[in-house]
């Protein structure tokens, strides 16, 4: 990856990232230089429907030649965040980018949509940023700079069927971003937020829709790619909510000024 793109001697922490865009992301990182904390729920073949563990993706960075923290971390216990946040630091004492990607989704109806799988999904996706943003944030301010990354969909702004909590829970990250990001002005820490404006052809896509054709899909290192441009931005860079064809439109204007 480009110069322009060095992350040499960060460290960087993944949610999410056994598989889809969160491996991606960890893999792009390390190949920019950040040693690597790699957090999901699969830590072993077998836990999972879908293929994909966070070992594996620490044997990737590993074999890039950068150091990787493989932490089985489910977001919806607050022990877990905590003991993810403890193992990051005891291991390489410090943390530089966080990138919150980790996200489930339940395709109902709002009717349709028992109480437990809304809490659910607004636990995961919402709850679980919330709290890894809060639990990681003093580390980053004691030291005076960081870099916080969010992900959020297309499915935000945009009214699809049976996706009513995923939207929700995404639309409240971009708030999050925003309003946290006008609170640390000044301190060195940046938080924006990539919204993935496209279908993205994850394991998880192709793995339940066996014979689509996904061609014309993104692929996840596509979306890897802009993270790792707004992890390496300076702190000025702050509180935006930016489409993957606005990082890149942002990134070719960059390049030609």
């Amino acid at each position: 990856m480009a110069s322009e793109l060095s992350l040499a001697g960060k460290v960087a922490v993944v949610t999410g990232a056994s598989r889809g865009i969160g491996r991606a992301t960890a893999i792009a990182l390390a190949r920019s230089g950040a040693d690597v904390v790699v957090a999901a729920r699969t830590a072993q073949e077998g836990q999972a429907r879908l293929p994909g563990t966070i070992e594996e993706t620490a044997q990737e960075v590993q074999a890039l030649g950068r150091k990787a923290l493989a932490v089985p971390t489910d977001l919806t216990r607050d022990e877990q965040v905590e003991e993810l946040v403890q193992r990051t630091l005891a291991t390489f004492g410090r943390v530089d980018v966080l990138v919150n990607n980790a996200a489930v989704n339940y395709m109902a109806t709002f009717a349709d949509t028992p109480m437990r799988r809304w809490d659910l999904v607004l636990n995961v996706n919402l709850r679980g940023t919330v709290l890894c943003t809060k639990l990681f944030l003093p580390h980053m301010l004691s030291r005076g700079q960081g870099t916080i990354v969010n992900l959020s969909s297309y499915l935000a702004v945009a009214s699809v069927p049976r996706t009513l909590a995923y939207g929700v829970s995404k639309m409240a990250i971009e708030k999050f971003t925003q309003g946290l990001a006008q609170e640390l002005l000044g301190t060195g820490v940046s938080v924006n937020c990539l919204r993935i404006e496209a279908n993205v052809a994850t394991e998880g896509w192709t793995f339940l829709n066996p014979g689509t054709d996904f061609s014309t899909w993104e692929k996840p290192e596509a979306a890897a790619e802009c993270i790792v441009w707004l992890a390496v931005q300076p702190p000025s860079l702050t509180g935006l909510v930016l489409t993957m064809a606005d990082v890149r439109r942002l990134r070719a204007q960059m390049a030609e000024s």
